[in-house]
């Protein structure tokens, strides 16, 4: 699979998404958001980093002979037992070793890894050679705390991998379960009866552990606990951290057992200084959370080496060669040999930290910059460059796809960052001459005037733009205000300001303010009522409603007469009661100002993150050499409600495009004559094409009465939602196909009936 392209495809579908709410009239305006956009100031160039080689340390087997392991660590630790009978022996990270070993000493450790490093080994191990040396069966022995429940449940089957394959379901060696809060009330009746040697589970069902008299047993079974781990430590920060570190102090407490070693993971918890200044400052957070002192030397992190040979000095004219010759290798032997890998390898995914001569990761870079680095190394131009490192990394990502299992030459992982857009700004001058910028200022920078920068939202019909402003009044001055930026939903005055929008430019000219004729003809129906002489004026109400001409200086102050550099400007108070440019009306239900006017970004996290997650999930799909069980996405959150309400939203959006796309289907099969009402559910069912499966009661009763009971109420859901899904109404985010102009409803005898109504309206209008 070429990443660039996937990448590329995935940026390409959210672009569209965002453009689509925008709405701009304005040009300039509009041409300034789509050079922003083109330059990829919401989506940068991805960011390149290599996976490293770890340093090896001894075999499972070696240490087994040793002494270090308990001789049955050698049957359980094996690679593919569930493939060959036996499996293939297993030879650790340096740093898997090193934690094995500090765990026997009894002392807390922290395991500080990249990803991918084998953390969880470095504590499973240890953890099942107490316990054989111990005896299985003699109660709770550890306790793996996990942030997430999607972690606990694929530590449970890689603990399935060691401990059940080659020995059979009853037959393990370590006993061991999961307590989440989705166990059913028999697995939790097992557990109390039958304590296993490891419990995995999260922060918030340890607690539960610790107070609901249910599980008591499980406490009571904890007297001989010797581990517990908290993985993912960087998690726990804040309150969290807190309740967390109070948690390890009460679970020591309450199981009473004396010989309690906390150890902790985690991929990064300190940046910056040195390696030792780093594992100092993670001593002290981990001794924090721990309860226990934690020394530099049970701060563990990864070492590092080369995963290809360097190149040898004086290599830049035949690595300019390499970069000439176009092309990549087409197998791992061809990677391992070849100068642009080995140069990549080793100028950019190492780095050598100044005064210890330890091997670092090297920091994530765009494909630019390693491009104008090589160039700068060999002598090529930067573009040959570029061209020369996606060759490679295209074919490196090909060889790994060719040869699963094994360990690629040339490991990489892209970084691509997506920010939503902020708030596009304006100067308060002439629409043709004001600064805009898409970045947070309160003043134009590079003018000595004192430019006010002021945000812009943008009517959601037209695309007019309105400054979005408050305004408040200048002691001593009856007719001039001072502006200042407010967020778009707020809507109240009792700081003194009063809210509300400006218009500047043709818009505010154009506005027929002082011609009452003109302003009747443009006011929405619901503004006017009926006069004495059979004409139409304005509602008294609404009066205070229209704009109110002012004069705007660039430094923020409104005046109630024109000036030398004051530009003349429309003032509309809030809630937006009316466009001055398509004239649309807002009556005083209609209170969100989100329904009328958008800013830049206004696409909500929630429905981005879905969409970029489909964007992701179809590309998977449609790569040729992607084998099936690799397209996949995972996705981590900050908490469990964010990661409840993006899994519903998911499901929801899912649901929605199903529906959809099944209804567009069924318009395009019958032609152009379209769909009467009545053949509507019809139609779309068959679209559909669900198997019983997904919604009979009873699957198994595919034939008679049962089978086409089950349709027809499926038939009648497909309606329902279809009626709803069609209804007219303010979901910003996802429109309706009628409102997106992909379908069109026709409604037989609206003409007449419409035609017929007027007469009547005339009718009375004249008596």
């Amino acid at each position: 699979m070429d990443i660039f392209s996937f990448r590329d495809g995935v940026i390409r579908d959210y672009r569209e998404f965002v453009e689509g709410f925008l709405e701009i009239r304005d040009p300039r305006l509009r041409e300034h958001v789509r050079r922003t956009l083109d330059s990829g100031a919401l989506w940068p160039e991805p960011l390149l980093q290599l996976n490293p080689s770890f340093a090896p340390g001894r075999a499972v087997a070696r240490l087994v002979a040793d002494g270090a392991l308990h001789p049955a660590c050698d049957a359980i630790f094996r690679k593919d037992k569930d493939k060959i009978p036996g499996g293939r022996p297993m030879s650790l990270h340096r740093h898997q070793e090193q934690a094995a070993l500090r765990a026997q000493t009894g002392k807390p450790y922290v395991l500080t890894t990249g990803t991918g490093s084998g953390k969880s080994l470095a504590y499973i191990l240890p953890i099942v050679d107490h316990v054989l040396r111990e005896g299985t069966g003699k109660g709770v022995r550890a306790v793996i705390v996990y942030p997430l429940n999607a972690l606990a449940n694929s530590q449970e089957a890689e603990l399935e991998s060691y401990l059940r394959h080659g020995f059979g379901e009853g037959n393990e060696p370590v006993s061991f379960a999961r307590y989440t809060g989705d166990l059913g009330e028999d697995d939790r009746r097992k557990l109390h009866d039958n304590p296993p040697d490891i419990i995995l589970t999260n922060y918030v069902m340890l607690e539960y552990i610790l107070t609901r008299p249910e599980d008591r047993r499980l406490v009571d079974a904890m007297g001989s606990l010797r581990f517990l781990v908290l993985d993912e430590l960087h998690t726990y920060r804040g309150r969290q951290g807190a309740d967390v570190a109070l948690l390890v102090r009460r679970l020591r407490d309450a199981s009473g057992s004396p010989g309690l070693q906390v150890v902790g993971t985690s991929a990064t918890m300190a940046e910056g200084g040195t390696s030792e200044d780093r594992r100092r400052r993670v001593a002290e957070v981990a001794g924090g959370l721990f309860g226990a002192e934690v020394d530099s030397g049970g701060v563990i992190g990864e070492t590092l080496m080369p995963s290809l040979e360097p190149l040898p000095a004086g290599s830049g004219a035949a690595l300019a060669a390499r970069v000439a010759g176009g092309g990549a290798p087409a197998d791992a032997k061809g990677l391992r040999d070849d100068l642009l890998a080995r140069w990549l390898v080793n100028r950019a995914g190492l780095e050598e930290e100044a005064g210890t001569g330890l091997l670092l990761r090297g920091q994530p870079r765009p494909v630019a910059g390693l491009a104008a680095l090589l160039a700068a190394d060999c002598g090529a131009g930067e573009a040959a460059c570029a061209a020369a490192l996606r060759a490679l990394l295209k074919a490196a990502a090909e060889v790994a796809a060719a040869n699963p299992g094994e360990r690629a030459p040339l490991a990489f992982r892209l970084h691509q960052f997506i920010s939503k857009g902020d708030h596009l700004y304006a100067t308060l001058e002439d629409p043709q001459k004001r600064d805009i910028t898409l970045e947070y200022q309160t003043r134009a920078p590079r003018r000595d005037d004192n430019a006010l920068l002021l945000p812009l939202a943008f009517c959601r019909c037209c695309g007019q733009d309105y400054v979005v402003a408050a305004r408040s009044a200048v002691p001593g001055h009856a007719d001039r205000h001072e502006l200042s930026r407010r967020d778009l939903r707020d809507l109240s005055d009792d700081d003194g300001r009063e809210p509300g929008y400006l218009v500047l430019g043709g818009p505010a000219r154009d506005f027929p303010i002082y011609d009452e004729a003109r302003l009747l003809e443009i006011l929405p129906d619901d503004w006017l009522e009926a006069d004495g002489d059979g004409g139409a004026s304005l509602v008294s109400g609404n009066r205070k409603k229209l704009p109110q001409v002012v004069f705007a200086a660039v430094d923020g102050t409104l005046h109630g007469a024109p000036g030398a550099g004051r530009e003349m400007a429309l003032w509309l108070p809030a809630p937006l009661r009316l466009c001055v440019t398509c004239a649309i009306g807002y009556d005083a239900r209609q209170r969100s100002e989100f329904t009328k006017l958008s800013p830049i970004g206004n696409e909500g996290r929630a429905t981005a993150t879905t969409l970029l997650a489909m964007s992701a999930v179809a590309g998977l799909r449609s790569a040729a050499n992607v084998p099936p069980t690799a397209r996949k996405l995972m996705s981590f959150t900050d908490n469990r409600q964010d990661a409840s309400l993006q899994a519903g939203h998911f499901n929801d959006f899912v649901e929605v495009g199903l529906l959809r796309g099944a209804l567009a289907r069924a318009v395009l099969d019958a032609g152009p004559a379209g769909l009467p009402s009545q053949d509507l559910e019809p139609a779309v069912f068959r679209a559909m094409d669900l198997p019983r499966q997904a919604y009979a009661a009873n699957p198994d009763a595919s034939y008679g009465a049962l089978a086409r009971s089950a349709d027809e109420a499926m038939r009648g859901v497909i309606g329902y939602r279809l009626y709803q899904d069609m209804r007219r109404g303010l979901r910003l985010t996802q429109p309706n196909l009628e409102q997106c102009a992909l379908v069109v409803a026709h409604y037989d005898g609206l003409e007449e009936a419409c035609a017929r109504a007027l007469l009547v309206f005339k009718s009375v209008w004249n008596n």
